[in-house]
């Protein structure tokens, strides 16, 4: 599937989630594995460009990372959409906080091409 595809596909997901709170597990779980999936494709199929190459060591453990950091948080991600569809009414406001935080990982990813790779 196409990044533009994938893309739209999660920002619906996300937004069907704000209004309709029987949206948040579904939205929740594919975001994270999306996120998770682009982040692990883009460690091991992908090396390092721009500025995390030939200035050190550094920037590169910084890539990988950010890189390790996003693929757990998507775990985590699509684990909290499955506690929060126990109990939607209750557990909607961990559900909602998690989706919003969730944008961050995906713009870190998408910047840094991870989603180029699931084509």
């Amino acid at each position: 599937m196409e990044f533009t595809a994938v893309l739209i596909k999660v920002v619906g997901l996300i937004s069907e989630a704000c209004r309709t709170v029987d949206k948040l597990p579904a939205a929740l779980i594919t975001s994270g594995i999306a996120q998770a999936a682009a982040a692990l494709a883009l460690a091991v199929f992908k090396s390092p460009s721009g500025i995390f190459v030939g200035h050190g060591k550094a920037p590169l453990y910084l890539y990988y990372g950010i890189l390790i950091a996003v693929v757990i948080f998507g775990f985590v991600e699509a684990s909290a959409g499955f506690y929060v569809s126990g109990n939607l009414t209750r557990r909607r406001a961990i559900g909602m906080a998690i989706l919003w935080i969730s944008i961050l990982p995906i713009v870190l990813v998408a910047g840094l091409g991870g989603f180029v790779i699931l084509k």
